[in-house]
């Protein structure tokens, strides 16, 4: 089941082509990553589901219905670019905010009280906006982006402004949120948190999907079959036992040991490799070398830009 699906999206602006065939399967209670370069289409699809504007085609759907104004008040966001009122005072903005949500003034104080508690924020009542740091004050739109307990969450760059505890308050929120039935779409540049939180994630590059699918399913699709060997003894031992069946890629010393990466041939496994070096040095640890988010993404869009030019 899925919570959102676009299907074929097109969108230009004047000459400039800011969606192309733009697809994407959201499933329910899950964080998908929306990623890609500035200026990809990322914001522009996300301005689609909060019918803010509209496609040229193409379709979405939220939860198997043709999205429609009634949907609204099911989604929540929060975008990169912040929005408080510097003169109102927090508790002031977070209770306007609730109601125009749907809340009533009892119902909104109620949960209120919850959130700032949640986030040892309850003295900030009676602050006003403009004395808070960036970080308070992301705490305060972060609260009322999800005070009334959207289906579908939409976060744009939400660790902005973060010192790491607080990050790492958000991202306990997110999975909170999630376990609980939230589907959360999250749209940022740190990869470190697509690696957390992220079960899909889709890659949009020149305003196409260039990537997408489970990120486990993604980090498998970019293994590249190579090892890192930490090892005692002879250098020349080393290239002796790899022979033609192995790629060594670099071969460093690290006070007493050394520090090696090999790339299997396609023919051959880790045993095999442990089978040619065994006999010849003395193994202390190996271990595959998974490329990260931050590397796929970098590969992912420079291959796609080399063939586009």
């Amino acid at each position: 089941m899925y919570t959102l699906e676009a299907k074929h999206i097109h969108k230009n602006f004047s000459a400039h082509k800011a969606l192309t065939d733009v697809s994407i399967s959201v499933p329910e209670q899950s964080v998908f990553g929306l990623l890609g370069p500035n200026g990809a289409g990322k914001t522009t699809l996300i301005r689609i589901i909060n019918q803010i504007t509209g496609p040229d085609s193409g379709e979405v759907f939220f939860n198997g219905e043709r999205l429609n104004p009634k949907h609204v008040e099911l989604i929540g966001y929060l975008p990169e670019e912040r929005g408080l009122y510097k003169k109102m005072k927090v508790g002031e903005q977070c209770m306007y905010l609730a109601q125009l949500k749907g809340l009533s003034a009892k119902e909104a104080k109620l949960r209120l009280m919850e959130w700032f508690k949640r986030f040892d924020i309850h003295t900030w009542w009676d602050k006003k906006i403009e004395d808070l740091s960036k970080g308070m004050a992301q705490k305060v739109q972060f609260i009322t982006t999800v005070l009334h307990e959207p289906k579908l969450l939409i976060l744009d760059e939400p660790f902005s402004g973060f010192d790491p505890i607080n990050a790492e308050l958000v991202r306990n929120e997110m999975l909170r949120l999630k376990n609980e039935g939230t589907t959360i779409i999250l749209s940022t540049h740190d990869m470190g948190s697509v690696e957390a939180l992220c079960d899909n994630i889709a890659l949009i590059n020149r305003s196409q999907v260039i990537l997408d699918g489970s990120v486990k399913d993604i980090k498998n699709r970019f293994r590249t079959k190579t090892y890192e060997l930490i090892y005692q003894g002879a250098a020349m031992d080393l290239g002796i036992g790899l022979w033609a069946n192995f790629e060594l890629i670099k071969n460093e010393q690290a006070e007493d040991r050394h520090v090696a990466h090999i790339r299997l041939s396609e023919n051959k496994n880790l045993n095999d490799l442990l089978s040619a070096v065994i006999p010849v040095l003395e193994i202390e640890a190996v271990k595959e070398i998974i490329p990260d988010m931050d590397q796929i993404f970098i590969e992912a869009v420079n291959k796609f830009n080399a063939e586009y030019e």
